[in-house]
């Protein structure tokens, strides 16, 4: 008898222990980026798809040999086009004494695996993983294809995602599903753009004793620049009225999230934040040069030219001369339709499994998933999550929220592919 919609879904819960011991098997692995090699993560996926008789390909893209990407491709590529992706590798964990567990120790109790990675993400790829290696098994019969984009080097460069992109690995997808954490209150159906400002001051050197009288201080000029700097977020995104669902979601998703007043804004207006300053040689002169990077968030539809604007009147209202600005444009705002094939599927089953509202919105901060959307491709980023150690200490994800995440997915590779 062929596979069904309802059997695939009951083989994820009967399976359910696997996908578990997948989970607590990635988190064994030491595969901190950069310090870690990535070899032995890379090995272990690429064994385990195999298992189910998944056949993949390790290639060597922009990030060279230590930092490789993996491409799988299953199913009828005739059909409906279905990529996932994710990142097996990890932030450092810091110091150990600040861990209340071995951060690779992989352990699981009280409804918890515990872990680096457990929410960034290797509970997520495996979620991919496991799906994948179901839906081989079972046999069922796709109408499309299933493509597996998984990089490791998404923590520092992010140069994979990217690679796949510009490489034509991406062509023609019809849905993209990055199992980037984000909890099940939410799908993230876009992103802001990044743009990087560097301020350079310029001033004039001399002896620091007679700073007050002669010389020009290059990072007090930069100081009275920055201290008026917040002044920019005021410069909104330019949605159009199908957005406005999504933005409304968005705002309410950040305001649940963040406990700060006023961050419902965080959706639709820029963001910036001063993350590195340098100037000045030696205590005792005045420098003559100073800058600051900044690092700034474009919501869709941000124009260029009231950006630069907002910037260059900051500095103007500042009264100090010979400072300027330099801007190089990262990515720009992204957004996926909150009413294609993927989104309405994908919300209608977490809120099946879940038995909750599920809110599609606009994430504030940027990730991989810009580049399928800029490519044209509709794209969302699920996955199971528990924000509070992501990147910190003591990280660890629910169980019940790997296993549902599971349910999520093959359900809906179900919708997309054909498998009633």
């Amino acid at each position: 008898m062929a596979p069904t919609k309802e059997s695939l879904h009951q083989a994820v819960l009967d399976q359910q222990d696997e996908l578990l011991e997948l989970c607590r098997d990635l988190i064994r692995i030491k595969n901190q980026s950069p310090i870690d090699s990535q070899a032995p993560a890379i090995a272990f996926v690429r064994d385990y798809l195999a298992q189910a008789g998944i056949e993949t390909e390790e290639i060597v893209g922009d990030g060279g040999e230590d930092y490789p990407v993996v491409y799988a491709q299953m199913g009828d590529p005739t059909g409906f086009r279905v990529v996932l992706n994710g990142h097996v590798d990890v932030v450092p964990v810091g110091q150990l004494s600040g861990w209340d567990f071995d951060p690779f120790g992989a352990e699981m109790h009280d409804g918890k695996i515990f872990g680096r990675g457990a929410s960034d993400m290797k509970c997520g790829l495996a979620v991919l993983l496991f799906t994948m290696k179901k839906l081989k098994e079972s046999g069922a019969e796709l109408k499309g294809d299933i493509r597996l984009h998984m990089v490791c080097d998404e923590e520092i460069a992010g140069s994979g995602t990217k690679w796949f992109c510009e490489h034509g690995y991406a062509d023609g997808a019809d849905a993209v599903m990055v199992g980037e954490p984000t909890g099940h209150e939410t799908i993230e159906i876009g992103q802001k753009g990044i743009l990087h400002v560097t301020l350079t001051a310029h001033g004039v050197p001399g002896h620091g004793s007679t700073n007050n009288y002669k010389g020009d201080n290059a990072i007090v000029k930069l100081a009275r620049v920055l201290v008026n700097i917040d002044q920019i977020i005021s410069v909104p995104g330019h949605f159009l009225p199908e957005h406005e669902r999504a933005v409304r979601n968005s705002r309410i998703v950040a305001e649940q999230t963040i406990p700060a007043e006023g961050v419902g804004n965080v959706v639709d207006h820029i963001s910036c934040n001063v993350g590195l300053i340098e100037g000045g040689s030696k205590i005792n002169q005045v420098p003559d040069l100073a800058t600051a990077h900044i690092d700034v968030r474009l919501p869709y539809g941000t124009d260029h030219d009231e950006v630069v604007a907002a910037v260059e009147r900051v500095i103007a209202e500042s009264g100090v001369t010979g400072v300027e600005a330099a801007y190089e444009w990262i990515t720009e705002g992204n957004v996926t339709s909150d009413t294609c094939t993927l989104v309405t599927s994908l919300k209608k089953n977490i809120e099946d499994v879940w038995g909750e509202e599920c809110l599609p919105a606009y994430q504030w901060a940027s990730s991989d998933a810009a580049n399928y959307r800029l490519l044209g491709c509709p794209t969302i980023q699920f996955g199971p999550c528990n924000n509070d150690g992501i990147h910190g200490y003591n990280e660890d994800v629910d169980v019940i929220d790997v296993v549902h995440a599971a349910e999520i997915y093959m359900l809906t590779l179900c919708d997309m592919l054909g498998v009633a």
